[in-house]
């Protein structure tokens, strides 16, 4: 017998054990908010087109089909959120770039139905994300529920209700959360949104206001935001697009402009049936809004 001949039997017996026992055990397999799902993809491609109501239905048979994945009520939650920004004009230059209205929010009050909407698929959300961390604290599916939830909600509280200083509760929320995800997560590219457009608007108040949250614990930095956005823009899953459009509106508030002309060039051709998206590159190259694409 050779030492080869030996040998060999001694070590597939060292190896197999290990093929077999607890060390090699499969990891669990991602949720929704970690791949890209046919039917979310469909989903929010519709929102971008501004079609919500249809989106929201694709969302709504996913939702059904999977109760106990919180992604189905973000999406949810996000078609009733961004319907009404898109009704508000949030999304807009004339409003990005017009301090009062950033700063202080829109005109008069959102639609109390769709508001009811947002509101029941966000607890929704946030209650099954938590029926998920009192298992595993570490849930990366959870943690980006919380994170997204978080950070709607502050979008709600000080775009929509004008109720600035209740957002900040919900802003350093979604900072929380998002860190943990991030520790356990960092390819969690669709999270940096929230930390990104809490980080420019925050940036964007008076150094007075701004001197007065820190003390609070909430700092804001235009250009962190904006490194922020850039993150979910390139390598974001679903909220590409929405990073995509408010790092655009950023970039013209900073006169950047031949960068946000780029950004809204490749949104208009990403999306052509977008009514948003060719209107708004339509002014930032400073040509007419036609009639048939202002909504």
């Amino acid at each position: 017998m050779t030492l080869r001949t030996f040998l060999f039997p001694l070590l597939l017996a060292a190896v197999v054990p290990l093929t077999s026992g607890r060390v090699y055990a499969a990891a669990p397999p991602d949720g929704a908010a970690f791949q890209s799902v046919p039917e979310l993809t469909a989903g929010f491609r519709k929102l971008y087109e501004q079609k919500f109501p249809e989106g929201r239905q694709i969302f709504l048979a996913w939702e059904k089909q999977h109760p106990d994945d919180p992604f189905g009520h973000i999406a949810v939650a996000a078609s009733f959120l961004f319907e009404e920004f898109y009704r508000q004009g949030v999304l807009t230059s004339e409003f990005f770039l017009n301090d009062k209205k950033l700063l202080h929010g829109i005109a008069g009050k959102p639609d109390a139905t769709r508001m009811e909407g947002f509101r029941r698929e966000r607890d929704h959300a946030i209650e099954a994300a938590r029926r998920r961390l009192q298992k595993d604290p570490k849930d990366a599916e959870a943690l980006f529920a919380m994170t997204l939830t978080a950070g709607m909600q502050a979008d709600v509280l000080s775009l929509l209700e004008k109720r600035n200083l209740d957002s900040l509760g919900q802003i350093k929320e979604a900072d929380a959360y998002a860190k943990r995800l991030l520790a356990v997560r960092p390819d969690a590219e669709d999270a940096w949104i929230a930390l990104g457009a809490a980080n420019y608007i925050i940036g964007c108040m008076p150094s007075s206001t701004r001197f007065f949250l820190w003390f609070g614990g909430v700092h804001g930095d235009r250009s962190l935001g904006m490194e922020q956005l850039q993150k979910t823009a390139e390598k974001g899953r679903y909220l590409r697009p929405y990073a995509k459009i408010l790092l655009a509106l950023a970039a013209r508030r900073e006169k950047q402009d031949n960068r946000a002309r780029q950004l809204l060039r490749q949104l208009k051709q990403e999306f052509p049936r977008s009514p948003l998206f060719a209107a708004e590159y339509a002014r930032a190259i400073r040509q007419p809004v036609p009639r048939s694409i202002t909504h």
